[in-house]
């Protein structure tokens, strides 16, 4: 078989991904450039405005609220939930049965975000909720968890850090196994204590996998959308009102899809620039040495 006949047969079994690619993904995104333009109500009527739609969403309260409590929930939910990945999958490398373990802690990922939603809203009631029960019992007064402005965000961020705390403690478990075992046999025999071994080693060497999973963190917490809608529906007072419900409000609830697609532009090049920004400054903290 010569080359020119194997390139068509790479064409061939590619296909099938790349027409995906378009019709699922570039296409959708280009068609959301091309709607952001224009005033639409998802039926018929439909014109050209040209810029109005972003200066809508850039005088919108509503926008700015969103991007507030998207940008607090994405400091409540990174850090946390990247800090206790890390923390169980150096527990689970350590332990014979961390196949289980890594099954158990998987299972809310895959799990309905329905479901998960409706079982946090019995646990979080403020009047007959478990967790409210537990703080009873020991003499804690436990707050209204999803009535309350002040607690619904760290509610609804406590949430998603159990729901996806699987998923990434899965990534950071493959990084660690696959550290050379030779660099903690050189760090013991240069006298290294456990903590030293992990600050200097383990973490050095787990910054490309730290680095990857920052990312698709954040980029999910900026997407942020079942667990306001189905917990809380936005409120209390717009309290858990995220972009991505924003989005969804003005589309499907006000029907005005130009206005809905150009607060969805800017969503994309909020994220692009945090992707951007992300990608510049690991050069300065990033290992490939392994």
């Amino acid at each position: 078989m010569n080359l020119k006949s194997q390139g068509r047969w790479a064409y061939l079994f590619l296909a099938p991904q790349l027409i995906g690619l378009i019709v699922f993904s570039l296409g959708p995104l280009i068609f959301l450039f091309v709607l952001s333009f224009y005033s639409w109500d998802g039926f018929g009527n439909n014109h050209f405005v040209g810029l109005r739609n972003f200066q809508f969403t850039l005088t919108d309260p509503d926008f700015w609220t969103a991007l507030v409590n998207t940008i607090y929930y994405t400091v409540l939910t990174v850090p946390v939930g990247i800090f206790l990945a890390i923390l169980l999958a150096v527990g689970l490398n350590r332990i014979r049965l961390r196949n289980v373990y890594r099954v158990l802690y998987f299972m809310p990922v895959v799990t309905s975000s329905v479901a998960v939603g409706i079982m946090w809203m019995w646990l979080l009631n403020g009047k007959f909720g478990v967790l409210n029960q537990l703080l009873h019992s020991i003499g804690i007064t436990g707050p209204d968890w999803l009535t309350d402005t002040r607690w619904v965000m760290p509610s609804i961020a406590m949430v998603s850090i159990w729901w996806g705390l699987g998923f990434n403690m899965i990534l950071f478990l493959a990084g660690l196994q696959n550290i050379p075992k030779v660099f903690y046999e050189a760090a013991e025999i240069d006298g290294a204590s456990k903590f030293q071994q992990f600050w200097r080693v383990t973490m050095p060497l787990l910054s490309p996998t730290t680095l990857f999973v920052t990312v698709i963190t954040i980029i999910g917490s900026f997407q942020v959308f079942d667990q306001a809608y189905v917990i809380t529906n936005g409120g209390p007072a717009k309290a858990s009102y995220t972009l991505v419900f924003h989005i969804y409000q003005l589309a499907f609830v006000n029907f005005t899809f130009g206005k809905s697609a150009a607060a969805a532009v800017c969503l994309f090049v909020i994220i692009l620039l945090f992707t951007a920004l992300q990608l510049s400054l690991s050069k300065r903290w990033v290992n490939y040495a392994n």
